[in-house]
């Protein structure tokens, strides 16, 4: 006869000391992205937490080592799908360094322009679908409607709605169409006098404020740990804006405008102040570039490129504040048409990982409002 072994569980107090491993994906609670959470409980309560990501690698960085200068820009584009524009302006600055390449002014200012619209156009996303991870449906429906404001000037200047391919290596693809200047500040306006659903709708909810004040800190200790960055690190008063601190296109010139909006709570609540306080900015900063274009003189928006484009040898490092935090790109050369190596530093994946301190010691009902909040797309996570 076969022994058994038999094992009890959950009889009397002794439930109260039975870990459980809770596996939550993978998915994201917005089904945006696959991530799974390991999660072990005690009770009502995280032990320990452990992320879990792959689900969708692509391998953009072994695939740019295939790609000419002109190709990767494709792949670039396509890590974190909301902020298209902006992943491709890194790439571009990383190459234009390796070759020494002045950019024409039209073009550094139309660049500083397009990625305030984008940052925008990433953070209504969030403002909206955060509330809904909470239970609030409303939100989601007025940020929709304020991006396609927004998304109706990015295809019409670049041709496309999320994945813009409007840089190049030298500039932009081509200058802007006629009137467009007046079409995207009528937009950047119309989206301002919006703004309020966000200020009084979502943080003058009691509901909202309940569920996410003194939920998550972060602190800044850990933020320096695990290279956190972007809102989530100013939320925990982390005050670095590669935009003030190393700038870089126009922002040297748009000091006065550029407001860095940081908070030292460090919870959820904060870390939405500061993405909302950041929009309102962004706009400012729009407003700012249309300006100076207005008074620019016609010109060229880029340069004359050769038909095969070879990088000299050697190596370069590039870093731009992205929407959702820093993302780094160090290039290497070999002095042929596609880079040797292209490594690609993303701010979700190094956020993400923030998780790992972040849940232990909290309840699983709080666990959606502490991953919800750190505003990450899977795509710039796995790459």
């Amino acid at each position: 006869m076969t022994p058994t072994t038999e094992t009890t569980v959950g009889i009397g107090g002794a439930a109260e000391s039975t870990d459980m491993v809770l596996n939550i994906g993978p998915q994201h609670p917005s089904t945006h992205g696959v991530l799974r959470l390991r999660l072990v409980l005690d009770g009502e309560r995280i032990q320990h937490a452990e992320p879990v990501i792959g689900y969708m690698h692509r391998g953009a960085e072994k695939l740019f080592e295939a790609r000419d200068y002109r190709q990767i820009i494709m792949l670039a584009n396509r890590h974190d799908w909301l902020s298209a524009f902006s992943n491709e302006l890194g790439v571009v600055l990383a190459v234009e360094r390796m070759l020494g390449m002045e950019v024409p002014t039209r073009a550094v200012w139309t660049r500083t322009l397009l990625a305030e619209l984008n940052r925008v156009l990433n953070h209504l996303m969030f403002l909206g679908s955060y509330p809904l991870e909470l239970g609030g449906i409303t939100p989601v429906f007025y940020a929709f409607r304020e991006r396609e404001v927004l998304q109706n000037v990015m295809e019409e200047v670049s041709g496309g709605r999320m994945h813009y391919m409007f840089n190049r290596v030298g500039g932009l693809k081509e200058d802007l169409p006629a009137g467009w200047a007046g079409r995207a500040r009528a937009a950047v306006a119309a989206v301002r006098s919006r703004m309020d659903v966000y200020d009084d709708l979502v943080l003058g909810n009691e509901i909202f404020r309940g569920r996410t004040r003194g939920v998550g800190a972060l602190a800044p200790q850990t933020v320096h740990a695990y290279g956190v960055s972007g809102p989530i690190a100013r939320a925990s008063g982390v005050d670095f804006d590669l935009r003030r601190d190393e700038p870089y296109l126009a922002y040297g010139e748009l000091q006065d405008t550029l407001k860095v909006a940081t908070r030292t709570e460090g919870d959820c609540l904060a870390r939405f102040e500061v993405l909302l306080e950041q929009t309102h900015n962004s706009l400012d900063l729009a407003d700012a570039c249309l300006d100076r274009l207005a008074g620019l003189e016609p010109g060229p928006i880029n340069q004359r490129l050769p038909k095969v484009l070879k990088a000299p040898e050697g190596h370069t490092y590039a870093w731009t504040e992205n929407p959702l935090g820093i993302n780094g790109y160090y290039l290497v050369s070999k002095g042929e048409k596609t880079p040797y190596r292209l490594k690609l530093r993303s701010a979700s994946y190094n956020n993400i990982q923030a998780l790992v301190e972040l849940l232990p010691g909290t309840l699983v009902a709080d666990m959606v409002a502490i991953l919800g909040s750190l505003f990450f797309v899977v795509g710039d996570i796995d790459k």
